[in-house]
């Protein structure tokens, strides 16, 4: 039976080649949606929902050698300061 690394490392191919893709931390710009209880690592403050405002937070998907590692979400504003560390943030 193979391990877990290698059913991960196995999906992390590209169809039709030989060569694993090599996956990049990458940010994307989302609602805050209710519920949310994560920190900002940029200024610490929870990044909370608030219902007659629609604020924005930018999650980022943090990669490390290649190998995801954790989640971060950012206030948008805290992004923006931080200096965009995991890239321009896409809309979706």
């Amino acid at each position: 039976m193979a391990s877990t690394t290698q059913k991960k490392a196995s999906k992390r191919k590209k169809t039709g080649g030989d060569s694993p893709t090599v996956w990049e931390s990458r940010a994307v710009l989302r609602l805050i949606e209710p519920g949310s209880v994560a920190e900002c690592p940029h200024c610490g403050e929870r990044v909370k929902f608030r219902a007659r405002h629609r604020d924005q937070q930018v999650i980022c998907n943090v990669y490390e050698d290649g190998v995801w590692q954790r989640v971060e979400q950012y206030h948008l504003l805290c992004y923006e300061e931080a200096g965009s560390p995991y890239g321009d943030a896409v809309k979706q």
